[in-house]
């Protein structure tokens, strides 16, 4: 469709265990388009991994149209910010998309070095209804409203029984997502449902996990940790769980929540970020307060109480996840990137 050529900055490190990104996601979606996409980086070392997104901005600035830059809430604002200067100095076209859900607490504490970046960037993508109201007043120019996406064929739409609690929890092990609430949520439910389950499904940051396991064990619950699976893997095995809980602090528009949505899987989530924007609450999925357990608790008991009701949720959600689908949103790459 197009010969235009992409370098798409970002952290690209499923090949050493870490959970696989929109960048990776969509990356291959725009290669599919006939866009030519070249990455950066894949390096694991934190300094080398910056030197490489430096570099290879400076090698490729003769050879592409624009670049892309994942822009993130914590230590990875100052690769956007470095990335964007330098693109700066090049004269090249630069897109920061938006997915740190504490960016709107990021400009107000560096505003200096967010301006640098925003008010100087060809176009700013934001994802999720939440972070383009969050820039909206002051960063308005070039600013564009893209969701994340999936390609919804991949995903089928699958009836669960409604009998014992088998929950699903499918993150990165860190404390940002906080994945010791999901262990509360199953010590809590398990004095209502004591056969209640929980799978927790994803990759370690900073040795995140092995705190989570001896949390388990304080409790007095059994986890399942299955430590970081495929796409292909987690969709599989979640034909066998019948609810799907978020835990996290801070959020943007997760792309497994996403998932949950297109697979059918009734989901529990805190009101946090760019949620409330993806889901309707009571409609599509039920919301809570950040760290209520017991509440958390109380909103899975009541989809088991409610078959009905719950159906329809999971119904409306799966129109939504529809609305997402890669061929529905590509258009809206196309025409910033035309």
């Amino acid at each position: 469709m197009t010969n235009k050529r992409i370098l798409y900055i970002g952290n690209k490190l499923s090949k050493h265990g870490a959970t696989t990104t929109v960048m990776e996601t969509l990356g291959s979606l725009l290669s599919s388009e006939g866009f030519t996409v070249t990455y950066a980086s894949s390096k694991k070392n934190i300094v080398l991994r910056f030197l490489d997104m430096i570099f290879t901005t400076i090698y490729h600035s003769r050879s592409v149209d624009y670049v892309l830059i994942d822009t993130y809430s914590t230590l990875n604002f100052w690769y956007a910010f470095f990335v964007s200067q330098t693109c700066r100095i090049l004269k090249l076209k630069y897109i920061p998309i938006l997915h740190g859900g504490n960016l709107p607490n990021r400009i107000k504490i560096n505003p200096n070095s967010s301006g640098l970046i925003f008010d100087n960037a060809y176009r700013i993508v934001a994802p999720s209804g939440y972070l383009f109201n969050a820039f909206k007043d002051k960063y308005s120019k070039g600013l564009v409203s893209i969701p994340n996406t999936i390609e919804i064929e991949k995903y089928s739409f699958f009836k669960r029984e409604i009998e014992v609690p088998k929950l699903l929890w499918v993150r990165s092990f860190s404390p940002i997502y906080n994945p010791k609430m999901a262990i509360q949520v199953l010590a809590e439910l398990q004095k209502e449902f004591p056969n209640a389950t929980l799978t927790m499904v994803g990759p370690d940051a900073n040795n995140y996990r092995n705190e989570c396991e001896l949390f388990a064990k304080e409790l007095n619950v059994k986890v399942n940790f299955t430590g970081k699976l495929t796409k292909t893997e987690w969709i599989s095995l979640s034909k066998n769980y019948n609810v799907f809980i978020n835990t996290s602090n801070f959020d943007n528009m997760p792309v497994s929540v996403i998932e949950a949505m297109a697979l059918g899987l009734p989901i529990i989530s805190t009101n946090v970020g760019g949620v409330p924007f993806l889901l309707q609450d009571q409609k599509e999925a039920v919301l809570v307060e950040s760290e209520d357990f017991i509440s958390m608790s109380s909103a899975i008991q009541n989809l088991f109480s409610n078959p009905i009701s719950t159906n329809l949720m999971v119904i409306a959600a799966r129109k939504k996840a529809e609305t997402l689908d890669w061929q529905t949103v590509k258009s809206q790459w196309f025409k910033i990137l035309k």
